[in-house]
């Protein structure tokens, strides 16, 4: 039986997505997403706020960098990822990211109105993406 990596975030994002392209014209977005929760300490409410390394691949990376920017509420679905690199010192660093296999725009109608596509129009565009054989298994790293 092998095992599920399934990660779930609603949150808001920390800065505007930064779309590169890599080798072969490859498209690659990444952005902080900020994701909060409240509870009570000694009768004070108290928020503690996560924060997230979001990447997203191809056509899923070229609508982030279109519609999403710093302060919109998103709803991901992805998956957990753990690569190594070496910073300027060649020491080597580890990292953890949620590679976005989808995305839905939430938040006020207002958000929508600039040309966005429908919220479905996400999740599908992501699925095909994936059935046409440009998902995770030709990641460049």
């Amino acid at each position: 039986m092998s095992g599920i990596n399934k990660v779930i975030l609603i949150g808001h994002l920390g800065k505007d997505p930064e779309l590169r392209y890599l080798e072969g014209g490859v498209s690659v977005t990444s952005f902080p997403l900020a994701t909060s929760e409240t509870f009570n300490k000694d009768g004070q409410k108290v928020e503690q706020t996560e924060w997230h390394n979001i990447v997203m691949w191809r056509g899923l990376a070229d609508l982030a960098s279109k519609y999403l920017s710093k302060g919109k509420l998103v709803y991901i679905e992805g998956k957990l990822r753990t690569r190594s690199f070496e910073d300027k010192a060649g020491i080597k660093k580890y990292t953890t990211e949620v590679v976005a296999e989808n995305f839905t725009m939430l938040g006020r109608k207002s958000d929508f109105e600039d040309g966005a596509p429908s919220r479905q129009g996400f999740k599908s565009i992501a699925d095909n993406d994936l059935l046409n054989g440009n998902g995770e298994d030709d990641m460049p790293f």
